[in-house]
């Protein structure tokens, strides 16, 4: 699959209640808490063509495509991205790669073993290395390599340009063990994630000096640790060429030659008819005219698809007759028409049949993708309404928009933090809640956004999304026309802004104009007289007919949801003057912020023997919910102030307001020809945003510019792009979910949290989290942190990425790895007759 909707150099960056009252607000047997036990979890196998070493032919080459050619071999550096981790996959030593069930994995071929082998008064880990692990050159590999990557990444030396220093910045020190195969690691604090170090391992003569890791890394490497060795790199040919490392002491790789070559997405079908490339990832349209490939070969009928495939029988008759007609012109245009079309249909079929020779391997990519909401100003900054956005979606209708039709299973992600098929993960989403309409109505209710909101006075409130700043400039130009000034400017209208300052009114239209202008004042304020006598009789007709006490009505209060006007415009009451005007929380909304907290508090309190940190976060997480307990407002059913809006009416027409602004978010797609998948699921939301009245305004965006222009600036409300996984929750997901903090400039310092949502809880708990050895205890801590993210709704979960890979039918070992590291020494032709074919062999 196209990576697009992927944060360019993130591969390496990220490793980066108790019921509330019965009728009112209930979360299924506590969803999204951490029981004492794992959900069970099945991730959807890989798809590899797994074949035993004796039966893979020796020789010959593969070609394997990439995006774009690797602008740095050093994936410590901010533009590291895919194919620096495939080629340094193949190249350098990897200690704990990740397993097919996502997990790290002691990496045999480089260590013997490594441990925790003291924990008190510091986490001390030591590591055995294999006696016959040796650099392309000849020389151990040893502390030395280790002392040299630990200080270039330690991030106490400028001078090395680092993307990152997570972990590193943890170690005291390193020394040599008992021999020079062992590498003594002392940390000054605890790191539970220190199998993620030290992956992938540089020789020192590239980390040891600043100019060597900066500049010399990323077009060379001269001294490498793997299956193969790096022969050369061609931009002019796009290629990154691999041949077999001698010195390797593990498994003798099976190819002579490993070849990335830089193909874009939309020339994939065409770079795999031609034989240039024999592994690469495919769009879900490439995948089609593979498995139609496979299809039309065996049936032997005439292609029903492609080129001229919808020409009607009429239609084919009128062609050939205006071909052969009299008219001479006609002809030559008919004749050029069909000739164009023959050849189409020609090298459509020559396609389809060199395609018969791929199969298409599918399994879920370690990446998901989710709606991203930017909380950082305009109506998402309020978690109501961030929260109604999320309760509006069905996530398992999305999913199934992406997935069912390439079958592989459906079902949403449950988790920000681990992937189906991952230790620890857990379905934490009911910490938000399900889909559910009617409560997404009534957050927005509770949030001040009703019908008829956006024909309301407007207030003097910050503008924020794109959609409200246009809003005020209208509300601007308006109140000018209302209140009739004299001079050109306030007698524009939308069409007569556009003249310049020279088109000047003479003297007699000025004072036609005046005269005008005093009529339409007085119109205006015959209009606003009759439309307060109506508001106040209708607040005489709501006194009159309200069934509360005496007392409540002495206290300007109403029962909500009892005027047989849901969803209608707030009652101007006769006393306004005294009367409290506040939008109280209606039947979901009011107890949902409460509800949030408790639930994800509920998760603190899993453990009986928690830790004094732990005990700290859950007083915190009673105090905040505690204050919410005292804001003012109450359940339907409940008193609240005279002039509450009710509750939001079960279906929605039109776009909500509030404040004279129409709620309408800008969402940003990318429109590149990879990106097809991410639009259908953006259409889809957006339909489901409109039937609980919140209005989109889809902007599509050239894929290059998708993240540095739009995401990571914050110019949008709503996105959609993917995380990569990690096997190392607590170091590689603070970055995404830690809060914003602001800079001396004024703006916010964010790392790759583009959201801008973030709490001091969830801080606290990957803190915990990465400082705890105890591995069952660090999960349940992340448990916490994504109940608390769920909870933020600044990030929902979608589904899990499909991974779909074209592969050479002959090729063994390879394909859709899932979690799983490539072991690139056992890919190979299984036929050793195409063993022997050449590269760019064409079929």
């Amino acid at each position: 699959m196209s990576h697009v909707g992927v944060p360019r150099g993130t591969v390496r960056k990220r490793r980066s209640l108790a019921l509330l009252t019965a009728g009112v607000l209930t979360i299924p047997a506590l969803a999204g808490c951490s029981s004492d036990s794992e959900e069970t979890s099945r991730g959807v196998p890989q798809d590899i063509a797994p074949a035993a070493r004796d039966r893979v032919a020796d020789g010959s080459t593969v070609n394997w495509a990439v995006d774009a050619m690797p602008t740095t071999l050093n994936a410590f550096q901010a533009d590291a991205d895919s194919a620096t981790t495939k080629i340094t996959g193949a190249l350098l030593p990897t200690l704990f790669p990740m397993d097919a069930a996502g997990q790290p994995k002691l990496n045999p071929d480089y260590l013997e073993s490594a441990k925790i082998i003291e924990r008190e008064p510091k986490q001390v880990v030591l590591y055995k290395l294999n006696q016959q692990a040796v650099w392309s050159d000849g020389r151990e590999i040893g502390a030395p390599d280790f002392v040299a990557q630990w200080r270039a990444l330690s991030g106490k030396d400028s001078a090395f340009w680092t993307a990152r220093n997570a972990g590193y910045e943890r170690i005291e020190k390193i020394e040599r063990g008992a021999d020079d195969l062992q590498v003594r690691v002392t940390f000054a604090k605890p790191y539970a994630d220190w199998r993620s170090l030290f992956s992938p391992l540089y020789p020192k003569e590239i980390t040891g000096k600043p100019d060597t890791f900066n500049d010399g890394a990323r077009t060379a490497l001269k001294n490498t640790a793997g299956p193969f060795q790096l022969k050369s790199v061609s931009k002019a040919k796009g290629t990154v060429t691999l041949t077999r490392n001698p010195r390797w002491w593990g498994d003798k790789a099976k190819l002579d030659t490993l070849v990335f070559r830089a193909v874009a997405p939309k020339d994939r079908t065409k770079a795999l008819a031609d034989g240039t490339v024999h592994i690469t990832d495919v769009d879900s349209t490439t995948a089609n005219r593979i498995a139609l490939a496979l299809r039309d070969g065996s049936n032997g009928q005439p292609l029903t698809h492609g080129p001229g495939a919808d020409l009607t029988p009429a239609a084919a008759l009128r062609s050939w007759a205006l071909a052969h007609g009299s008219d001479e012109e006609q002809a030559e245009i008919a004749q050029a028409a069909r000739e164009k079309n023959r050849k189409a249909v020609a090298a459509y079929g020559a396609e389809q049949k060199a395609l018969r020779g791929y199969a298409v391997r599918k399994s879920l990519e370690p990446a998901y993708t989710q709606l991203a909401l930017n909380g950082e100003s305009g109506p998402l900054a309020d978690d109501r309404v961030r929260r109604a956005v999320a309760r509006a979606l069905d996530r398992q209708e999305l999913a199934e928009t992406v997935l069912k039709p390439l079958g592989l299973p459906a079902k949403p992600l449950g988790s920000h933090l681990a992937l189906a098929g991952q230790p620890g993960y857990k379905d934490g989403s009911g910490a938000l809640g399900d889909q559910n309409t009617k409560e997404a109505q009534a957050l927005l209710a509770d949030a001040g956004w009703t019908q008829g909101g956006a024909a309301e006075k407007p207030k003097d409130t910050k503008a924020g999304s794109e959609a409200e700043k246009k809003a005020d400039k209208d509300e601007a130009d308006k109140k000018k026309d209302a209140e009739g000034k004299e001079g050109a400017e306030d007698t524009k209208d939308k069409e007569g802004a556009e003249k310049t300052e020279g088109e000047e009114k003479k003297a007699d239209k000025d004072e036609a104009d005046e005269k005008k202008a005093d009529k339409d004042a007085d119109k205006s304020d015959k209009d606003a007289d009759k439309d307060a006598d109506k508001d106040e009789e209708k607040a005489d007709r709501a006194a009159v007919g309200s069934d509360d006490s005496a007392a409540s009505r002495a206290e300007g209060l109403y029962i909500v949801g009892q005027d047989d006007k849901p969803g209608a415009a707030p009652v101007q009451a006769p006393d306004a003057s005294t009367a409290t005007h506040v939008l109280a929380p209606s039947r979901a909304a009011a107890a949902q912020s409460l509800a949030l907290l408790r639930q994800a508090s509920a998760v603190s309190a899993v453990s009986e023997d928690s830790t004094t940190a732990e005990a700290a976060s859950k007083a915190t997480a009673q105090d905040k919910a505690t204050a919410q307990d005292k804001q003012p407002g109450g359940a339907a059913g409940a008193y609240a102030p005279l002039g509450t809006a009710a509750p939001a009416p079960a279906s929605v027409k039109g776009p909500l307001g509030k404040d004279g602004k129409t709620l309408t978010l800008r969402f940003v797609l990318p429109s590149g020809p990879g990106s097809q998948s991410l639009r259908a699921v953006g259409e889809r939301i957006a339909a489901m945003l409109e039937k609980i009245g919140i209005g989109t305004e889809i902007t599509k965006v050239p894929d290059e510019s998708y993240f540095k222009d739009h995401i990571a600036s914050g110019d949008y409300d709503l996105a959609l792009y993917s995380w990569p996984a990690t096997a190392y929750p607590a170091t590689d997901g603070r970055p995404i979910y830690a809060k914003p903090e602001p800079a001396t400039d004024g703006s916010l310092l964010v790392e790759q949290n583009y959201t801008r949502v973030g709490t001091d809880h969830i801080d606290q708990l990957f803190d915990q989290a990465v400082a705890e050895l105890d591995e069952k205890a660090a999960r349940e801590l992340m448990k916490q942190a994504d109940a608390r993210i769920w909870a933020a709704a600044g990030s929902i979960p979608l589904f899990q990425r499909p991974q779909l890979v074209a592969v050479d039918k002959k090729l063994a070992n390879v394909g859709a790895f899932g979690f799983a590291a490539p072991r690139y020494q056992d890919i190979g032709f299984t036929d050793r007759q195409a063993a022997g074919s050449p590269a760019d062999r064409k079929k």
